[in-house]
């Protein structure tokens, strides 16, 4: 099996290392991931000047790009071969509910399968390494049940491991995205200069969208999360409303 590992924290991050090292038994990997962190990129592409790919160790390169752009170069250019599945992970701290707009992990594995393969995107709701082998576990689990049932083309699948899990998919959920309350506001700061400079603000907390059956839920009961998204964002109740309200 084929695996082609990207994520948003840079080419060097522990949970980059922690996944690629769950999964070298279950087949050949390949790392193409982002030379710094790019958090937050989204599904941003570069398109605005060309990018550099530099290969750092056999099978793995450090790209001057988003995540979205790893997965893309890897997928049209660097790999000889397409890969079965792409993962994308393991992201340090979580992407619940609203984060997925934002999250380049997320978009990593987006860009899979708009490329045509399916893809996990895997997130750890700590930031202590010392939980990184736990998600491995969840990663290797899911490659497993690929390698034995197979994975329809167009699935995407955002995962979130909580830091107290028993790493094991006996003790998962299906969710569905969960929302936040709004996010904080920017803070102002003054440069050396005098200027004034703004820092993007911490994400907001659950919101009263975050209960049952939604992935905040999974996590706050110490559950690994197993959300199936889509890439297609047409909101069809509204169209025969929008449809009377245009009068056409």
């Amino acid at each position: 099996m084929r695996l082609l590992l990207s994520n948003d924290d840079g080419y060097r991050a522990p949970g980059l290392a922690a996944l690629a090292e769950a999964l070298r038994p279950l087949g050949e990997i390949i790392i193409v991931a982002p030379e710094r962190n790019r958090s937050g990129a989204s599904n941003s592409l570069t398109l605005d000047r060309p990018l550099r790919a530099s290969q750092v160790a056999e099978n793995h390169y450090a790209v001057d790009g988003t995540p979205a752009d790893c997965v893309y170069l890897a997928m049209t250019t660097l790999l000889k071969q397409p890969p079965d599945l792409v993962l994308s992970g393991i992201n340090a701290g979580e992407n619940l509910g609203d984060d997925v707009l934002y999250s380049g992990t997320v978009a990593a594995a987006m860009e899979a399968c708009l490329l045509g393969t399916p893809a996990i995107a895997l997130s750890l709701a700590s930031a202590d390494p010392s939980h990184y082998a736990r998600a491995g576990v969840i990663a290797r689990d899911l490659v497993l049940n690929v390698q034995r049932l197979g994975l329809q083309l167009h699935w995407l699948l955002n995962v979130n491991v909580p830091p107290n899990s028993d790493a094991s998919l006996k003790g998962a959920r299906v969710t569905r995205l969960g929302r936040r309350q709004r996010a904080a506001e920017t803070i102002m700061q003054l440069d050396p200069r005098g200027q004034p400079v703004y820092w993007i603000g911490p994400a907001g907390k659950p919101g009263e969208h975050s209960g049952p059956g939604t992935d905040f839920h999974a996590i706050a009961e110490g559950c690994v999360s197993i959300t199936p998204l889509q890439m297609d964002l047409s909101s069809y109740p509204v169209m025969d409303d929008l449809v009377q309200w245009l009068g056409i």
